[in-house]
């Protein structure tokens, strides 16, 4: 029996979104050698067993070892959306909204770049989906836990 290999998709991110991932993944670059010595000198000390400082060097190396390895199929699989501004909402752009008379604005981003503390929503959340290839006007509707929450968006930029 044959096996094919899974056509994984594309990730779509922001120039800045990605550029973050590949500067964390930069970051546990330089972390790794300094592990690799706890490591090397925790073993030195003897009975590996009893010895904590061991255990504690292991799980970090094990811990960048494994995020290294994530960043790198991350990265791999990225695809960099830069929005055409076509009047369409897409992966890049800010909209302005409103809701029960007040305005948000929010900047449309891939899913691993996503933070709703920063105003930075997924194009696969539920509001990012619905606002997805809207138009200035147009009204959204969202499912919350507190109700149905509509949305008229302002401005696209």
């Amino acid at each position: 029996m044959k096996f094919t290999a899974k056509k994984q998709s594309r990730i779509p991110f922001t120039k800045a979104g990605f550029e973050k991932i590949v500067q964390e993944r930069d970051f546990l670059l330089t972390q790794r050698p300094e592990a690799v010595e706890h490591l090397r000198k925790s073993r030195e000390m003897g009975d590996l067993s009893e010895n904590g400082y061991y255990k504690a060097s292991r799980a970090k190396l094990s811990f960048i070892d494994a995020r290294l390895r994530s960043f790198e199929g991350i990265i791999k699989r990225a695809k960099i959306v830069v929005s055409t501004h076509t009047g369409l909402i897409d992966i890049g752009d800010k909209v302005i909204l409103k809701t029960d008379n007040k305005t948000v604005e929010y900047t449309i981003v891939g899913g691993y770049e996503s933070d709703p503390t920063k105003n930075l929503i997924s194009h696969v959340s539920p509001l990012g989906k619905a606002l997805m290839g809207k138009r200035v006007g147009d009204t959204v509707s969202v499912a919350a836990p507190a109700g149905t929450k509509a949305y008229v968006i302002l401005k696209i930029s």
